[in-house]
């Protein structure tokens, strides 16, 4: 029989007003609003790939800057994976996804430790996609690596178009995040040789 290890986050700040929902054994079903066209478009590359599904609403004060909203709703995704994944037992605990987009080619790797890490090497051509502050993309990923308490390794390889290399980024994560909390069918406890992650 089939698990779904599901999870509902909501956060109210002074900045933001955010509700997520996740299935970690869902199909990569998908409802995103943020009010941030581009950054819905990132998010539902990743929930897609990754086969979770994702329920999320969120307003912010995007008026002054889209910032608040970005962060928060990487802490509330991080919280929300971390929150479904219980005690992980029987995950793969690991994830890749190396992924061409066109000219560009990004590699996602991580690690549901417990122990929060972002390594971030990803220089892009521009500063902003459309109203976008490209920033953001950093920012979105320290959250939910801190939040999730997981290694996160971002690498951009090469590419010419932003675009495309925060897309194959999103859509890195995704395959990770897929591939990692993934159930292992030999495993019969938690995936680490201590007993505990």
């Amino acid at each position: 029989m089939k698990r779904h290890r599901k999870a509902e986050v909501k956060r109210r700040t002074k900045e933001t007003e955010i509700f997520l929902k996740i299935d970690l054994d869902g199909s990569g079903k998908h409802s995103i609003q943020t009010d941030i066209p581009f950054f819905d478009h990132m998010l539902s590359l990743m929930a897609y790939h990754s086969r979770m599904d994702l329920s999320l609403k969120a307003k912010g004060d995007i008026g002054v800057d889209a910032h608040h909203t970005v962060e928060d709703v990487g802490i509330c995704l991080g919280d929300a994976i971390r929150k479904a994944l219980g005690d992980a037992k029987g995950i793969w605990r690991y994830g890749l996804g190396l992924i061409p987009m066109d000219e560009t080619l990004a590699a996602v790797t991580l690690d549901l430790s417990m122990r929060p890490c972002l390594v971030y090497h990803m220089k892009l051509k521009r500063s902003r996609i459309g109203n976008f502050d490209l920033e953001l993309v950093e920012e979105f990923l320290k959250a939910l690596a801190n939040h999730a308490r997981m290694t996160l390794h971002i690498n951009l390889l090469y590419g010419r178009n932003s675009h495309h290399m925060v897309e194959s980024v999103f859509k890195g994560l995704g395959r990770a995040l897929r591939e990692a909390v993934s159930l292992d069918e030999r495993a019969m406890g938690v995936p680490s040789t201590k007993g505990v992650l």
